[in-house]
């Protein structure tokens, strides 16, 4: 494999501060010794066992769930430490110790007695006072890895969760709910599929944790870095070329991962040093990475762990979710990349030189055989295989690969790698898939998802836009401090009900959700991938965000699009289909266009208002807000062209860097 010069040295800063698995070091142990062989024991041993069921088929409900939980809460009383400034070690302490023997025994509980749990008349027949001692215990050990592992603003929603399970009798009017026993709630959450077992922990312990395995045997059999070589080698050469390098490497890459501030990470290695090198600014350099890379879990054909969940939720082949994503994710890096280029333009900045670029044949011909994992993939969804088996196949196609190649081939060691990181990357997706599980438990026994939908059609006072509004504002908000996944489980309850009443079509309601949930890693105050970003490109953390968020402007407006204009879901007639997606196109380059200040020159600030409107129309699904759109923009690009060989004071753009 080739490699981009210089980048070695970076990746080893950047190790510095993360981990192999996108996670700050500050929050993780890093383990040595016999101990660090006990716990890679524990994570190959979950690899196999998802492996297992993969191939010959997945346990009864509780049983499947339960034991996935049990590796993860395991790992995580390992490897996560209790607070960020507790004494790193490469050991773990006794009192972590006797934290996993505890997980190991409550959930082996639910393991050996699943049958029977899942054969018993559940609010009929009581409980003893072991099942409720074990439930109580497995619930505050859930919350103590959540704490370490998500962090504490989902802990707070699941405490003031359970503050109303138990005591939202007591509250006045619609909040009310008839009272529950102890006994009750343990029963619900922890007794049936209904709570911490309930259906994100099943898409958890099945198709996720096939597909991030996946991505862990593609990274270290070095098809990660083929990726990002054949990006550099095919995009380096143009202007801006280290930012569109980014854009495409970090698409391919995120869709796989599902993590943005992994991706970031990852590629941002590579690419921030490249951009700040052809004379971006740092801030804009980690800000276009970050982006990219967020992107990525909206990106098909895998678009990360939450997709999946969707496609349970709905009841419809994963891969349906999928096409129905491809347009918006087009949009979205289609605005991105108009941006950079139009920046670039802007700035005068030109490609990387030929003697600083990969050649891109060579590239090519020693790694062209890593397309084949993912041709096996999308071929398999798109022929209705199932998504844990279309991973397996993946997996297995992956390591075949790599076999094919000399310099690639994986080592009996490497593939132990692999199933290490697998499971260990695995571990934030299922915490917080199980601890989402308790406050849908909570909010399915108390009735609240229904009365907190009426309260929201309330006050939107029926309107869907401003329904809209709020259902945004509360996913940017709840995403802030929760992985994307979390994120959107929590909404679904509370939410999707209000949309689909004012005639939102389902798929677009959790579309929309996802969409806003997944924003939250580059929207400030608390944007995670822009503040890994910041961190490899040496910029203000705060800077980056704002700048983030700036380039992620498409993503804010394309899910209002598909909420009112279902052609970009691809639903719809051929011809309503193409009409939609080739007026949005415009209009997205026109809104990048009146963003960065640049038209065919500098754009005058009513200019760039007056682009923006036109714009707008055009994205706005419908014959003649389109034509007016189309008028607006032509007769700008017109006055631009007469005016261009008028001499002029250069404008800068708003929101200048």
């Amino acid at each position: 494999m080739t490699q981009v010069a210089g980048t070695k040295e970076k990746k080893e800063k950047i190790a510095a501060d993360y981990s192999e698995e996108g996670v700050l070091n500050n929050k993780v142990r890093s383990l040595k010794g016999m101990t660090g062989k006990i716990i890679t024991v524990i994570a190959v041993v979950m690899s196999l066992f998802h492996l297992y069921t993969a191939m010959f088929g997945v346990f009864e409900s509780i049983l499947q769930r339960s034991a996935h939980v049990a590796f993860a809460l395991a790992l995580t009383f390992a490897i996560y430490k209790p607070t960020k400034k507790a004494i790193k070690s490469d050991n773990v302490p006794w009192y972590d110790w006797i934290f996993i023997a505890l997980s190991l025994a409550v959930y082996s509980y639910f393991v050996f007695n699943a049958q029977t749990i899942s054969s018993r008349m559940s609010y009929i027949e009581d409980l003893s006072g072991l099942e409720i001692g074990i439930g109580l215990v497995a619930g505050l050990l859930l919350i103590e890895a959540t704490r370490r592992v998500v962090g504490n603003a989902l802990v707070i929603i699941i405490a003031v969760c359970l503050a109303y399970g138990f005591w939202g009798h007591l509250f006045p009017g619609v909040l009310s709910h008839r009272e529950f026993t102890t006994m009750w709630i343990v029963d619900h959450l922890f007794y049936t599929v209904t709570g911490v077992f309930s259906t994100p922990l099943g898409v958890s312990a099945t198709f996720i944790f096939l597909f991030i395995l996946f991505g862990k045997f593609l990274e270290v059999s070095g098809a990660g870095q083929f990726f990002i070589d054949l990006s550099v080698a095919g995009m380096g050469k143009y202007r801006g070329g280290p930012a569109k390098t980014a854009i495409v490497a970090s698409s391919i890459l995120g869709t796989i991962s599902g993590s943005a501030v992994a991706n970031t990470v990852t590629t941002g290695a590579f690419t921030i040093p490249l951009m700040k090198k052809t004379g971006y600014k740092k801030d804009f350099a980690g800000a276009v990475e970050a982006v990219s890379s967020t992107g990525g879990q909206i990106m098909p054909p895998i678009m990360g762990a939450s997709a999946f969940i969707i496609a349970s939720y709905l009841g419809i082949p994963y891969m349906e979710v999928a096409l129905a994503a491809a347009i918006p994710a087009l949009l979205f890096y289609l605005c991105l990349y108009f941006q950079v280029d139009l920046r670039a333009k802007r700035l005068g900045l030109s490609g990387l030189k030929k003697s600083e670029l990969p050649n891109f044949w060579t590239v090519l011909k020693n790694g062209f055989l890593f397309f084949v994992p993912l041709i096996v993939i999308v071929y398999m969804l798109v022929s209705g295989f199932s998504p844990m088996r279309a991973g397996l196949f993946s997996i297995a196609a992956t390591i075949l690969v790599a076999a094919a190649m000399k310099a690639t081939r994986l080592s009996f060691g490497t593939i132990i790698r692999a199933l290490d990181l697998g499971a260990k990357a695995a571990i934030e997706t299922a915490i917080a898939c199980a601890a989402a599980g308790i406050i849908i438990g909570i909010i399915g026994l108390t009735g609240i998802g229904l009365k907190f939908s009426s309260i929201i059609i309330e006050l939107s006072g029926g309107i869907l836009i401003v329904t809209l509004l709020f259902t945004m504002v509360t996913s940017i908000i709840l995403g802030m401090g929760l992985p994307t996944v979390a994120a959107y489980i929590v909404q679904v309850p509370l939410t999707i009900p209000a949309l689909i009443e004012l005639g939102v079509a389902p798929l677009a309601a959790h579309m929309f959700i996802f969409y806003f949930a997944i924003l939250s890693a580059i929207t400030p105050p608390v944007a995670l991938a822009s503040f890994a970003a910041a961190g490899i490109s040496g910029s203000e953390p705060m800077k980056t965000g704002v700048i983030s968020m700036k380039l992620g402007l498409a993503a804010f407006i394309v899910p209002f699009m598909f909420v009112y204009g279902e052609s970009l879901l691809l639903i719809g007639d051929a011809s309503t289909i193409i009409l939609s997606v080739i007026t949005a196109a415009i209009g997205i380059w026109g809104i990048a266009s009146a963003v960065e200040g640049w038209l065919l020159r500098h754009s005058l600030w009513y200019e760039r208002l007056v682009m923006f409107a036109g714009s707008l129309l055009m994205i706005i699904p419908g014959v003649y807000s389109d034509v007016i759109g189309i008028a607006v923009l032509v007769s700008i690009i017109v006055l631009q062209k007469v005016t261009l060989k008028q001499p002029e004071k250069e404008q800068e753009p708003a929101f200048e860097e």
